[in-house]
């Protein structure tokens, strides 16, 4: 299955999720709206934040999603490479394992 697949699938199961539990999902939604402002970061530069800690912990939707938002903003390849390889100076061989992964993710979701 491609990444763009699996983030569609991703979604699909988010909105489905949403239906019951609306007020959970509002309220996180809510969370999430009070980041993206831009403050002494750029919302670019907290999605890559957000991108090292997807990989940290190793949640591949959370890659997809924060993958997404970078191609979005204009993330080129080598920005996204800087940050995977302070991933894996951080998390070792799992971080090694899961940058491939995200850059992957990137090449696909780019092209």
């Amino acid at each position: 299955m491609s990444w763009k697949a699996k983030l569609n699938d991703t979604k699909s199961q988010l909105k489905s999720l949403n239906g019951v539990i609306p007020d959970t999902s509002a309220a996180f939604g809510a969370l999430g709206k009070t980041v993206k402002t831009e403050g002494a970061l750029t919302f670019k530069e907290k999605e890559y934040v957000a991108l090292g800690i997807a990989v940290a912990t190793r949640c591949e939707p959370c890659i997809l999603f924060h993958v997404e938002a970078l191609v979005r903003l204009g993330a080129t390849r080598e920005e996204i490479g800087e940050v995977l390889a302070t991933c894996v100076q951080m998390g070792g061989g799992p971080g090694l394992m899961y940058a491939g992964k995200a850059l992957d993710v990137f090449d696909e979701l780019a092209a």
